[in-house]
C-alpha cells in the first residue's frame, strides 16, 4: 500500500517539472585559475623565440657535468626467499599400489603421498611387528620423529561387523487402546 502510495507522488506532474529543468539556462562556470591562461600567451612569437633560444652559459655548465653509475653490490637476504625453493629439491618416486591411476607419480624427498599415507598406515595396523616405525621411515625418506607421529595420531577406518546374535533387539510394545 505504502509504495502504491509514493509511486503516486513521485510520477505526479513529471513531464512538467522534466521541461522546466531542461529549460532552465545552464549555470556558468567557475572561473578558471590563472595558471590555466599560459596556453594563451604559449601562442604568442616572444615566448616561443625565448623557448627555442640556447643559452650558452647553460650549455658550458652542462658540458662540465659527468654521470658514472655502478650498480650497488647485490645482498642475498637470509629470510627473504622462504617461498622460493633455493635448490632443487630432491625427488623420489612413489610406491604404487591398487590406486595407482590416483596418485602423483613423483614427491619430494621427507614427504608422502595421500595413497602412501593411506598403504603405510594399513600395513602397520595389519602387520605392526613388520612395519615398524624405523621400516617405514627407510622406506619412505621421512624422519622417524614425524612417522611416530603420524602412526600415534591416524589410524585408518576400520569395519566391523557385529553377529546377528549380539544385536539388541527392540522390543515392540502393545498400542495402549484409549477407552
Amino acid at each position: 500500500m505504502g509504495g502504491r502510495l509514493t509511486r503516486v507522488f513521485r510520477n505526479f506532474n513529471v513531464e512538467n517539472r522534466a521541461s522546466r529543468e531542461i529549460s532552465k539556462e545552464k549555470p556558468t562556470p567557475a572561473p578558471r585559475h590563472p595558471t590555466a591562461r599560459l596556453d594563451a600567451m604559449a601562442d604568442s612569437p616572444e615566448i616561443k623565440d625565448e623557448v627555442l633560444r640556447k643559452d650558452d652559459r647553460f650549455l658550458t655548465l652542462l658540458k662540465e657535468v659527468y654521470v658514472e653509475s655502478r650498480d650497488p653490490p647485490v645482498r642475498v637476504k637470509d629470510g627473504g626467499g622462504e617461498h622460493l625453493p633455493s635448490k632443487q629439491q630432491e625427488k623420489r618416486l612413489t610406491k604404487l599400489g591398487h590406486l595407482e591411476a590416483l596418485d602423483v607419480k613423483q614427491v619430494p624427498k621427507g614427504k608422502i603421498s595421500i595413497v602412501e599415507a593411506l598403504t603405510l598406515l594399513n600395513n602397520h595396523k595389519l602387520q605392526p611387528q613388520i612395519w615398524t616405525a624405523e621400516k617405514i621411515a627407510a622406506e619412505y625418506s621421512l624422519e622417524l620423529k614425524e612417522v611416530n607421529c603420524l602412526l600415534e595420531f591416524f589410524i585408518p577406518f576400520t569395519v566391523q561387523e557385529f553377529p546377528k546374535e549380539t544385536k539388541k533387539a527392540i522390543k515392540s510394545q502393545k498400542p495402549k487402546q484409549l477407552t
